[in-house]
């Protein structure tokens, strides 16, 4: 068991330094994370040291998969999955990114939908070109389950952000300042006829201002907003990659982000078991 252990770790190894561009980029980031995490020891913030923990396990994620799968991940998509980790973690939560920069959580979610829809289409084309499975979808199909695959990845993590809001006291789900809404709680007759509220300037709580010059909407256009632009990166991505199906593999914008079958002599796992 210990042996077989330290098999599959030299083989992560192995697959983490494959791609000079790549292991530069992670190497660049692992130590940038390290740093952060000392900081925040230093600080006694333990909850962002448990992030920058979390982040360092993530970015091992891409060739765990690598190993594990025996699937070939494209450089750019690969260091795309690490700056986005790093983008989320560290920059996003540690750095308060996600305030200061209003679009940062908007380019994540769109980049999210359309890393997601590549995966997607990665899992269906390797099931078509798989010869143990008599499974072929056209291109458009192909697309379709694509999109599905990442608009489900951004619900189950909307989900997720709820979870963590609801029990765990935290506010992933960000709130929006509006000045006007229609409910038909308001409504006094009880016929269900929303009551519109306008020209919001303040809300009192408690007997104080709640300053924010507005009424507070607590996650709803957050959330939706989220998986609006979930559906327009899968929508980009989904397009490129029909047109990669239809070509065979000649789009080579759609090809840095599709993962694909590992060769022999790239899987390193087994090159290192037969060694044994």
């Amino acid at each position: 068991m210990k042996k077989s252990f330290q098999i599959w770790m030299q083989a992560l190894k192995m697959e983490i330094r494959e791609h000079r561009s790549s292991f530069l980029v992670y190497f660049i980031l692992r130590l940038l994370v390290l740093i952060v995490l000392i900081l925040q020891i230093l600080n006694k913030n333990y909850e962002n040291a448990f992030l920058c923990i979390l982040t360092l396990f993530l970015f091992i994620l891409p060739s765990f998969i690598q190993v594990s799968f025996k699937i070939e991940l494209p450089k750019t998509l690969e260091v795309i999955m690490l700056l986005f980790i790093f983008a989320a973690e560290i920059l996003g939560e540690i750095s308060s990114f996600y305030i200061i920069f209003p679009m940062w959580d908007t380019v994540l979610h769109t980049l999210n939908g359309f890393l997601a829809a590549a995966i997607g289409f990665s899992l269906v084309d390797l099931l078509n070109n798989s010869s143990r499975l008599e499974f072929k979808l056209s291109p458009l199909f192909m697309a379709l389950v694509a999109f599905s695959f990442s608009m489900t990845i951004g619900v189950l993590w909307e989900f997720f952000e709820f979870g963590m809001d609801q029990f765990m006291g935290m506010d992933m789900q960000k709130d929006t300042v509006i000045h006007s809404f229609q409910s038909v709680l308001l409504d006094t007759t009880k016929s269900n006829v929303p009551i519109h509220v306008k020209n919001i300037q303040d809300v009192i709580i408690n007997g104080e201002s709640l300053g924010v010059g507005g009424y507070l909407d607590i996650g709803l256009i957050d959330t939706m907003q989220d998986l609006l632009v979930n559906f327009i990166g899968a929508i980009i991505f989904c397009i490129f990659g029909y047109f990669y199906v239809k070509s065979r593999g000649k789009n080579h914008f759609a090809s840095r982000f599709i993962p694909r079958k590992k060769r022999k002599n790239k899987d390193y796992l087994q090159i290192l078991k037969n060694k044994q």
